[in-house]
């Protein structure tokens, strides 16, 4: 028995939510009494590899093919069923990214196996196997029970912390014989955004809502953003309205992200903006009206004009790093 955990690189590197994905693999594993074994697909070097076994990880496998030119979610699929199968894995774990969101429910099939989407916390126990994730666009949380042989879990971003346990997780590397045809996938072309955090990335948010007025208001909260080295996002109005780009919407309709700090300026709340930045682990929210809903979610609020707001947090910030 094991547990396998799907690691996911990007163009042979991991980021911070591959070992915070490591590092919950490894804690369930411990709760089994057995082994974390963590895959990666396609061509990793061997010391980014050994930085998983830091994180938990017994074992970890590269799983290499020149085919693999792009991600498919069918051909991974595959690939991590054989895999689970091999490795005679009891649980799955997955990231809550697009990635994992499109493996999961396929693997679900292919093994026969529970799933449980966005856990953000061990589960509650192993016998049974109950996990605890938030429901109703974040606004309550519950425990659901598991009860097939073979579990797949999805991580919420930035909802377990990093933990070392610096073990020396034997490498092993599996050649995959794909055949191209069956890889349905084509990479056209790609097209890169230099210069710019990525919002799902990020670890500060600087958002801005309706309440800004124009879009000609937006000066200060580009500058707090680029000042925190925050990326900056939006409520879906102010991208209907053509004020921001659509690709900084936040919100059920939009991305979810789970920053560690988000600020929500001018941005009222509803449960559909909620429902996308509700993981993050601080909020604080700067809106003139005292009554409106994001301050019943935020840890930290500030009744005022963010025109006004926002010069004194950019000079008490300056003041505090003695720039």
């Amino acid at each position: 028995m094991s547990v396998l955990i799907f690691v996911e690189n990007w163009e042979g590197k991991f980021k911070k939510l591959s070992f915070e994905l490591v590092s919950y693999g490894a804690k369930v594993a411990e709760m089994l009494s057995t082994d974390a074994i963590a895959l990666t697909i396609g061509n990793v070097e061997k010391d980014e590899i050994a930085k998983l076994g830091k994180y938990g990880a017994d074992r970890i496998i590269n799983a290499c093919n020149a085919a693999i030119q792009v991600f498919d979610s069918q051909a991974f699929t595959s690939l991590i069923a054989g895999i689970a199968h091999k490795e005679n894995a009891r649980v799955v774990i997955l990231s809550n990214n697009n990635t994992g969101k499109a493996i999961a429910p396929r693997l679900s099939v292919k093994l026969k196996a529970g799933l449980g989407s966005g856990v953000s916390k061990l589960p509650a126990s192993v016998s049974p196997f109950v996990i605890y994730k938030k429901v109703f666009s974040g606004n309550a949380y519950a425990n659901f029970v598991i009860n097939t042989d073979i579990k797949i879990l999805t991580l919420a971003q930035n909802s377990f912390e990093l933990i070392e346990l610096n073990k020396n997780g034997a490498i092993s590397e599996v050649q995959v014989d794909w055949n191209q045809a069956d890889l349905k996938t084509k990479l056209l072309e790609v097209q890169k955004q230099d210069g710019k955090i990525l919002l799902t990335d990020a670890d500060i948010v600087v958002s801005g809502g309706r309440g800004m007025k124009s879009p000609d208001n937006w000066g200060p909260i580009l500058a707090f953003a680029e000042l925190l080295g925050a990326a900056t996002a939006c409520s879906r109005p102010v991208s209907d309205e053509g004020w921001r780009p659509h690709e900084e919407h936040t919100g059920q309709t939009g991305k979810i992200i789970a920053p560690n700090l988000y600020f929500a300026i001018g941005i009222s709340g509803a449960t559909q903006h909620l429902a996308g930045v509700s993981s993050s682990k601080y909020i604080v929210a700067i809106n003139t009206d005292k009554d409106a809903p994001i301050f019943s979610a935020a840890q930290y609020g500030i009744v005022g004009d963010a025109s006004k707001v926002l010069p004194k947090l950019v000079e008490a910030y300056k003041e505090i790093k003695g720039k």
